[in-house]
């Protein structure tokens, strides 16, 4: 949304995030599991209305799984010319990241916007009409190097850190580092209990877990108060990247993430970032940094100046959509001439 605004383009915005209180508490959680999430805040309603005020060019979505089929049908009558797209940073193929309100609107959208390049044929198949591949991307205003004190390294930071929810796999591979000699500083999530669930019955001398995730400008001190910032993908959502993959970068923090084509794609390893595949080398790349600031501090200030000027900001994320759309535009527009100048 801020990406959109700076690019100077009008925005209004339509919170639909915030989880209720008190009885709907409990509606709200079944319906999500069911795949009917309640819309709480009538976004819905606010979407239609704001439409028919501005008369806006784009509708974009974020995530829409409580926005109705018959919404974007309304959509599409109140405003004939809106181009309807719908972005997410998820698996929508996966289960849990669906609700039958976003599967029976995906072939009304114009645009499907996924960071997952196996979404594309598989959005294809569940019915839209184009799907757009992007990368990850960083805030410009967040995710940036940040001066930090002694004091606040020692409140946020340490030799080794993961900033993210908790996953089995993440935690083994924490543990595996911590019973080697490592310290690992861990700050996440804790709905459902977990890293402190983990943490209670994995004691370690070297492994610390807070209480809290970090958001914003504490998000970015914690990645600059690290020595090695950790980048695990979520196994869930079969991740190939991950929005942490370019945001510690972003930093100008090292980062040591796991191996895949699309992070080589993103970054050269072992000059603006660092690899693993195995536990084995995920230690043996710790221990060798650790020791070897110089080094790494390079790679570190390398991988930021790629962020730049690889443009991974969200600014260059809205202009390839926009560019995209623009081009469906030309086509549609191109497509009924010829339709017209075959006359019936």
């Amino acid at each position: 949304m801020e990406a959109l605004q700076q690019l100077g383009s009008s925005v209004f915005a339509v919170d639909c995030t915030c989880p209720p209180h008190g009885p709907l508490r409990f509606a709200y959680r079944v319906g999500n599991k069911i795949g009917w999430p309640l819309d709480t805040v009538g976004a819905n309603r606010q979407l239609l209305d704001l439409a028919q005020q501005y008369m806006p060019d784009i509708a974009w979505i974020d995530k829409g799984l409580t926005i109705r089929y018959n919404t974007l049908l309304r959509l599409r009558q109140s405003v004939p010319n809106i181009r309807l797209v719908h972005y997410s940073p998820d698996d929508m193929y996966g289960k849990h990241n669906q609700s039958r309100s976003y599967l029976s609107g995906i072939p009304v959208y114009d645009l499907h916007v996924t960071t997952k390049s196996y979404n594309v044929a598989e959005l294809y198949n569940m019915g839209a009409r184009a799907v757009l591949f992007v990368n990850n991307a960083f805030c410009s205003g967040v995710h940036r190097p940040m001066s930090v004190s002694g004091t606040e390294r020692a409140a946020f930071g340490g030799p080794v850190g993961f900033i993210g929810a908790f996953e089995s796999y993440r935690a083994e591979a924490i543990w595996f580092l911590v019973c080697n000699g490592i310290q690992v500083r861990v700050w996440g999530a804790v709905r459902g209990g977990g890293w402190l669930k983990w943490g209670a019955s994995h004691v370690h001398s070297n492994l610390r877990i807070e209480s809290r995730a970090l958001f914003g400008d504490e998000y970015a001190k914690g990645i600059c108060s690290f020595d090695i910032n950790l980048c695990f993908l979520r196994r869930l959502n079969r991740d190939l990247q991950t929005q942490r993959s370019v945001e510690i970068p972003a930093c100008g923090a090292f980062m040591l993430a796991e191996r895949t084509q699309e992070h080589e794609a993103l970054f050269t390893e072992n000059r603006e970032v660092s690899f693993f595949a195995t536990r084995e080398e995920l230690l043996q790349k710790c221990r060798y940094y650790l020791e070897h600031p110089l080094e790494r501090e390079s790679i570190a200030l390398a991988g930021r100046r790629r962020c730049i000027e690889s443009d991974y900001s969200y600014e260059g994320h809205v202009m390839r959509v926009l560019a995209r759309l623009a081009d469906q535009e030309a086509h549609e527009s191109q497509a009924e001439k010829h339709s017209a100048a075959d006359g019936p």
